[in-house]
């Protein structure tokens, strides 16, 4: 049951981040080029927020809320490398590979 509640949750934060996105680039704050990359930093953001709620109540045979928070992660540094990708792909390259080493530590420290 609680599953069903954090996707339908997850639905709806996805369509308002699309909202968001969509005024974002209608207002001219940032080039219509940008749109992806910002409802995946968002849709990131969303995911470690939901990380947090489903940390705080853990199902049994649920992904573990360390999980969600390393996808969220994956998809703010994607959407970062996107945008970083203007000024060189060196400095995206880099931005990923930065990003998988601090993931790597984080998932072997947390392991006992």
């Amino acid at each position: 049951m609680s599953e069903s509640r954090n996707q339908l949750l997850s639905i709806g934060a996805f369509f308002i981040i699309l909202v968001v996105a969509i005024l974002v680039v209608a207002t001219r704050l940032l080039n219509w080029i940008y749109l992806v990359p910002l409802v995946l930093g968002l849709f990131g953001l969303w995911l470690i927020a939901l990380a947090a709620l489903r940390s705080s109540n853990p199902q049994k045979y649920e992904r573990s809320p360390f999980s969600t928070m390393a996808m969220g992660g994956c998809l703010i540094v994607l959407a970062a490398a996107w945008y970083v990708f203007y000024y060189g792909w060196l400095y995206s390259l880099a931005l990923i590979f930065l990003a998988l080493g601090v993931l790597a530590i984080a998932a072997a420290l947390r392991r006992r």
